[in-house]
C-alpha cells in the first residue's frame, strides 16, 4: 500500500505548479475582463436603451434609423443579428435561424465567465489541498519554515481562485440580465419584422 500512496503523492505534488500557472493564467484573464468590463458595460447600456426606443415606438424605418446609429457597434453580435433581420425581413425561416444564432452567440459569450466561475475555486481548492502534504510532513519533522510556507501556498491559492470567481460572477450576472433583455427585444422585433 505504502508504494501506492507514495506515487499518488509524487503525483499530486507534481501537479501544484501546473495548477498555480493555470490559476495565473485565469487570474490575468480575469482582470483583463474586469478592465474592459466599463467599456463592455457602455456598449451594452448604448444597445440596451436603442432596443428599447425601437420597442417602444416600432417600425422599420425607426429600426433601419437605429442601426445606422449604431455603425460603430458592428462587431456586436445585437446589431448585426438586427441587420440580419433587417436584410431578410421577407425570409420568416431566415429570420427565424438568424434568431438561433445569436442564442448561441450569447451562450458562447457567457461560457467564458461561467468558465471563470466553475474553474477558479477548482484551481484554488487543488492548490489549497496539494501543499497541505508537505505541510503536514514538515510539522511531523519538526520543520516549521516547511510548513509554513506550504501553508502560505495553499491560503494564497484559495484567495486568487476565490477572486476570479467573485470577477467571473459579476460579469456573468451583468451579461445575464443585458442577454436576457437583448434576446426578449429581438424576438419582438422579430415577431413585428415577420408580421410586416
Amino acid at each position: 500500500m505504502k508504494p501506492i500512496s507514495d506515487i499518488l503523492f509524487i503525483i499530486s505534488n507534481g501537479l501544484l505548479i501546473p495548477v498555480i500557472l493555470s490559476l495565473l493564467f485565469l487570474l490575468s484573464l480575469s482582470l483583463i475582463r474586469a478592465i474592459g468590463f466599463y467599456h463592455l458595460f457602455r456598449e451594452h447600456r448604448r444597445i440596451s436603451d436603442a432596443l428599447k426606443t425601437v420597442v417602444g415606438n416600432y417600425s422599420l424605418d425607426s429600426l433601419k434609423e437605429t442601426l445606422d446609429s449604431l455603425n460603430d457597434l458592428e462587431d456586436s453580435p445585437e446589431i448585426r443579428c438586427l441587420r440580419l433581420l433587417v436584410s431578410h425581413s421577407a425570409d420568416a425561416d431566415y429570420c427565424e435561424h438568424a434568431l438561433g444564432d445569436y442564442q448561441i452567440e450569447i451562450e458562447r459569450k457567457l461560457s467564458k465567465s461561467r468558465l471563470l466561475v466553475k474553474f477558479g475555486p477548482m484551481l484554488g481548492l487543488m492548490g489549497t489541498l496539494i501543499p497541505m502534504g508537505p505541510a503536514l510532513v514538515g510539522l511531523s519533522a519538526g520543520d516549521i519554515s516547511s510548513m509554513a510556507y506550504n501553508m502560505q501556498v495553499a491560503f494564497a491559492t484559495t484567495v486568487i481562485g476565490m477572486l476570479i470567481a467573485a470577477i467571473g460572477l459579476l460579469q456573468l450576472q451583468s451579461d445575464k440580465r443585458f442577454f436576457a433583455r437583448s434576446f426578449n427585444d429581438i424576438g419582438f422585433i422579430l415577431r413585428k419584422i415577420i408580421g410586416i
